[in-house]
């Protein structure tokens, strides 16, 4: 029991940081902010998966992919065309050329619905395809670069031109991904409105609760002896493979577990927008990803949340009050993190917060020791 409490937990401290965060998801966002808001916190806790997994990836394995979005997209696309096949029924697209296939097909002279899109019919062969398309991809990516020990920038300048080479073939492609546009006008899952204010409400609180299994696995993961390995990976690789550890294997697994969990993260911001596009696949996006983790501190599975949830609250509201001037912001911020506050929030928080909260306790117990005993002096 102690064991389960430690790994999945990370002990005390690691205990009350997850119920703040549990509080703060759970209770003080859905209190305080309308529908709409909260599902554009529900958007920004759907890139905190990507967040969570680059801590894995590049906090504790020391591998900086730039491709993040990959994953992201992947997943969004695989939900999003099972929910377009159910909205896309002989009935609701009956003044189409060709009834019961999507719009964007019919508007391409498609005549067939292709071999590749028939499996997601099934809900639950779409829920297969989430996790196992991105971590394929990943799996060949890994084998093709960490077996021949292709590493540092060279992995992270890969991971961009795969980014790059994805979104292009997916705009090429307009026929069978709907192309620049992507595939939108999504309505249903299984027949229930995933539009109103209350399916919208309820996918907040099942993002929520897949974003907090995703960071028990990611401690389990790091207080395993897998995660000691890791970071010693990233200090000294050559020591670790001179003892006789496979660096590869390690490596391939901890860039599958992070493009697992941006996969979900891509499948649950698609049944909350309502859309996927190619705009969240290629290199800016990615870059975003990694600025998420890096502001929240890349050695913290709680703080690659925060840092997510900052990051694209500040976006938002420097997109619509300096429309012309938030790419530089996010640039700036990224460079000031990296410069000054490489540990980001949760570094901040461990060398300053953590001990002023100490000292406040302290000097609060002492002020009560010293009140308790003057009235026990008192006759």
């Amino acid at each position: 029991m102690k064991n389960a409490y430690e790994s999945l937990l990370g002990g005390k401290q690691g205990a009350i940081g997850l119920a703040v965060l549990a509080a703060l998801v759970l209770l003080v966002f859905p209190l305080a902010l309308d529908a709409f808001r909260l599902n554009m916190v529900g958007k920004y806790l759907s890139y905190a998966f990507v967040a969570v997994g680059l801590v894995l990836c590049w906090g504790y394995g020391g591998i900086l992919s730039l491709g993040q979005g990959i994953f992201f997209g992947l997943g969004g696309y695989c939900m999003a065309m099972f929910l377009k096949l159910e909205a896309s029924d002989p009935e609701s697209t009956k003044i189409q050329s060709t009834p019961g296939i999507p719009d964007f097909m019919d508007w391409n002279q498609i005549t067939e619905l292709p071999l590749f899109w028939e499996p997601f019919h099934s809900f639950g062969f779409t829920l297969l395809a989430v996790i196992l398309v991105p971590v394929a991809l990943a799996l060949v990516i890994g084998l093709a670069m960490f077996k021949r020990r292709v590493g540092d920038v060279y992995f992270s300048i890969v991971t961009q031109a795969i980014a790059l080479i994805l979104t292009v073939l997916i705009i090429g492609q307009q026929g069978l991904t709907g192309g620049v546009n992507g595939i939108t006008d999504l309505k249903t899952l299984l027949g229930w409105d995933i539009r109103s204010d209350s399916a919208k409400t309820l996918l907040y609180f099942v993002n929520a609760l897949l974003l907090f299994g995703c960071i028990l696995l990611g401690r389990f993961i790091l207080s395993s002896k897998l995660g000691r390995l890791l970071m010693a990976m990233r200090d000294k690789e050559e020591r670790v493979r001179f003892s006789g550890y496979d660096v590869a294997s390690f490596k391939i697994f901890v860039f599958c577990v992070a493009a697992a969990f941006s996969a979900v993260g891509g499948a649950m911001f698609t049944l909350q927008v309502g859309f996927m596009s190619p705009t969240f696949v290629g290199i800016v996006p990615s870059i975003e990803m990694v600025i998420f983790a890096a502001v929240g501190g890349r050695m913290s599975l709680l703080g690659a949340v925060y840092g997510a949830l900052l990051v694209n609250y500040g976006k938002t509201y420097f997109s619509e009050t300096f429309p012309e001037l938030w790419l530089y912001l996010m640039g700036g911020l990224f460079i000031v993190v990296v410069m000054y506050i490489p540990n980001g929030l949760a570094g901040l928080w461990q060398s300053h917060g953590r001990p002023w909260l100490a000292r406040l306790f302290d000097r609060r117990g002492s002020s009560s020791s010293v009140n308790a005993r003057g009235q026990e002096d008192r006759p």
